[in-house]
């Protein structure tokens, strides 16, 4: 692609008009450990239940068994996938009586449903735009401390200009900075959700700069937004004063990533620059002039298009795939019917296929970025002065090590459907999300991790067989000594039993002080005899080295 001039003229024509709009935010966190009543760390089925009491609602799956909510947009769905990634989104068969319903699936989802709606303002002196909520999930992974919040908003028509300041102003946790006026410098002016009867149940709190600025200061790390932490109750952000309490961290940048459906009505009339600036969304400020010679910018279409079905003709098909990994963009034409269906057509496997894809490929980012902390952090801790430490850090190590394994073989795959543009599009976003070369980092880390403490392990058994080589070597001449042929060098085998018994003790007193002053002495006495054995010495010198040792020894 040619980068466009920011000083050539753009065609005069009306921009195209968003018939239908949604995205979709999914937000990658970190879950902490939390106790329960026995001091213990939560099981998953404890965690399930304070999610549940806390307003979530597990979510019931399409595979449940009621024939009735299993539909043809499920079937497509399912199949779209291949069997190792069917078994991990939707979970194995289970014909036995009173077996789990899910199939025990890996992925297992929350919905909350007392928020109806959206309220925003996105700018100073713009008017609020409402939106509806058509998901709000919680999903958790099984073996990882991670969960994926994703909120789904739609409207209808908008202009291009809105529709593009949405996408980048809202789905942000915290703002980063704040104007003149005191409101934020990128985030969306006001938030609110709403219920079904349009009473307001949170409001963003963007502009109150102490309050984040405070939470910095005393915590050195960000806080978020009122509206964003009540949508996350029971959850709660890490650090917080209540033990007890379900807490989260958060695991990349503030900018939540996002999928976006837009329905234009003539998307042919979209320039190069608003081609660029829709694909580089999640970082590309609406107002910042176009960097045209940033490579991102020059190689946009071979990096960050897939125009499988993009024609640019009349006939079409006119839909277009941008994905920067941070964001999914699915742009196509409102006046076809295949585009704008809900069951069979482009919108159903954005809302379903594409969603589940751009949430495997971030699962998969997020839980190595949570590998990597952990590693950093047992390195922290890791006092070498410390037994405690040392054996602290390597069960950690293995911890890792075994969580790692299960990791790859459970939920580490690179094919995840035989549709062609379903994997490309999947292998896409991988590749922008660097997932690839995270992976191998991560492996690489845990691999010297694990060699250190294998070599660590085999220094000490090392060292233990020397010492314990030098003392049977000393043994040995005692006895041969005492024991040779068979002779007694005392007669008590007739004495009364308490003589005996004292002569007894009194020799394993003596040859376990003998043997515990060898052991310590072990390394000086491995040096010695190291010494007698070097042939290149001469008399002279191996006595030298006698007395040396055993000068120092005394």
């Amino acid at each position: 692609m040619t980068a466009p001039r920011i000083d050539s003229p753009l065609p005069i024509s009306e921009p195209p008009q968003v018939r239908e709009f949604r995205q979709i935010l999914v937000w990658p966190l970190q879950l902490l450990p939390a106790g329960n009543a026995n001091g213990g760390r939560l099981s998953r089925a404890e965690l399930h239940q304070r999610l549940c009491a806390g307003g979530w609602q597990a979510a019931v799956s399409a595979f449940a068994g009621d024939p009735q909510r299993f539909s043809e947009r499920h079937y497509k769905e399912f199949v779209s996938f291949l069997p190792h990634a069917q078994r991990f989104l939707y979970g194995e068969s289970r014909a036995l009586p009173g077996a789990n319903p899910d199939g025990e699936a890996a992925l297992r989802a929350f919905r909350r449903h007392d928020i109806h709606s959206l309220r925003v303002v996105l700018r100073e002196g713009m008017p609020a735009l409402l939106l509806r909520v058509a998901r709000i999930e919680l999903s958790l992974l099984d073996d990882v401390d991670a969960a994926m919040l994703q909120v789904e908003l739609h409207t209808q028509d908008l202009s291009l200009e809105v529709a593009h300041d949405l996408l980048y102003r809202f789905g942000r946790a915290y703002p980063t900075g704040w104007d003149e006026d005191g409101n934020g410098v990128h985030n969306a002016l006001q938030v609110q959700w709403l219920d079904a009867e349009g009473k307001v149940l949170a409001s963003s709190d963007a502009d109150q700069r102490d309050k984040f600025l405070d939470f910095a200061v005393q915590h050195r790390a960000p806080t978020i937004s009122s509206h964003w932490a009540f949508l996350l109750q029971p959850l709660a952000l890490d650090p917080t004063t209540t033990a007890d309490v379900l807490r989260f961290r958060q695991i990349e940048y503030h900018r939540m990533p996002l999928l976006a459906y837009l329905a234009l009505d003539n998307p042919r009339a979209l320039t190069a620059e608003n081609w660029v600036r829709l694909g580089l969304v999640a970082t590309l400020h609406p107002n910042e002039a176009l960097p045209v010679h940033s490579p991102e910018v020059r190689e946009f279409e071979a990096r960050y298009c897939y125009d499988r079905y993009w024609s640019n003709t009349q006939a079409g098909p006119n839909t277009r795939f941008l994905c920067s990994g941070r964001a999914l963009l699915v742009i196509g034409d409102a006046n076809s019917e295949f585009f704008l269906n809900a069951e069979r057509g482009i919108l159903a496997q954005f809302r379903h296929q594409y969603r589940l894809l751009f949430l495997v490929n971030h699962f998969h980012r997020a839980t190595l970025l949570l590998y990597s902390q952990l590693l950093a952090d047992a390195i922290q801790r890791l006092d070498v002065r410390s037994p405690d430490s040392i054996r602290r850090f390597k069960r950690r190590i293995r911890a890792s090590f075994e969580a790692f394994l299960r990791f790859t073989h459970r939920y580490w795959f690179h094919e995840l459907s035989e549709i062609p543009h379903l994997q490309a599009v999947y292998r896409l976003c991988a590749t922008r999300l660097g997932n690839d070369t995270l992976y191998a980092e991560i492996k690489g880390e845990i691999r010297e991790m694990v060699d250190y403490l294998d070599s660590d392990a085999q220094r000490r058994q090392s060292t233990t067989v020397m010492r314990l080589t030098v003392v049977t070597t000393l043994s040995l001449v005692g006895t041969v000594a005492t024991g040779f042929l068979g002779m007694n060098i005392f007669a008590d085998a007739e004495e009364p039993l308490l003589h005996r018994a004292l002569f007894f003790v009194s020799a394993l007193v003596g040859t376990g002080l003998l043997t515990a002053y060898a052991v310590i002495k072990s390394k000086r006495l491995a040096d010695l005899l190291d010494a007698l054995s070097d042939e290149s010495l001469s008399p002279s010198q191996r006595l030298r080295a006698i007395f040396g040792s055993w000068r120092r020894s005394a």
